[in-house]
């Protein structure tokens, strides 16, 4: 079977060593400390891997992928569906869109008052759908060398493993730990490493003499 979204698991993995972060993902900061250890990030990582397994087999692939989609798909369905009839009507529909071009410059207006650019247009296509190639050959690396069997699926252990490699990554001074100021250190990394990606992707390709 093909392996589970390489996105969705990658971004898991990449998730695990700043789960500590007030409010993000699973509370795997077990004492609220804002310090996360290798225990709380292996807790935490065995959370994630039991969300992923949708069918509870042990393992993460196109199964679990498929549960997922078909998930995500009736709460869409439900969302839409606002009298529960079984049906989306044009009204439903119009409404929908309506709620979202709200929302929409609900945001842009939070943004405009705090001074900061425009998520929509030119920088949301650079800032996120530009570099997706990139992300997806970094995630999808990532997951191939989770896959150590190449069974092409994902056990816990290996989750667990690929895990654990992204908390050992980010715990800079070895002490089994990782504190707010290496999380930084990490974001900033990969910020860096993002841009060089797409400096390279926007650079004029080089004649051949």
């Amino acid at each position: 079977m093909k392996k589970i979204s390489l996105l969705t698991l990658g971004a898991a993995l990449i998730a695990v060593p700043v789960l500590a972060a007030p409010g993000a993902g699973p509370k795997a900061d077990a004492d609220a400390n804002g310090v996360l250890t290798r225990a709380e990030a292996q807790a935490g990582a065995t959370q994630m891997f039991a969300k992923l397994d949708a069918n509870g087999d042990g393992k993460l692939d196109q199964a679990d992928r498929t549960a997922r989609h078909a998930a995500m798909q009736a709460k869409r369905f439900e969302a839409l569906d606002a009298n529960k009839d079984g049906s989306i009507s044009k009204a439903e529909w119009d409404q929908h869109g309506a709620d979202r071009a709200a929302k929409r410059a609900e945001r842009g207006q939070k943004h405009a008052e705090a001074g900061e650019p425009s998520q929509r247009g030119g920088h949301r296509m650079g800032g996120r759908h530009g570099p997706r190639g990139g992300h997806h050959g970094m995630r999808g690396g990532m997951m191939m060398k989770a896959d150590t069997n190449g069974d092409k699926a994902i056990s816990q252990a290996e989750f667990q493993t690929a895990a654990l490699a992204r908390f050992d990554a980010a715990d800079a001074n070895k002490d089994g730990q990782v504190t707010a100021a290496e999380r930084q250190a990490q974001r900033t990394e990969r910020k860096a490493k993002r841009d060089e990606w797409r400096a390279k992707r926007a650079a004029p390709a080089t004649p051949a003499n």
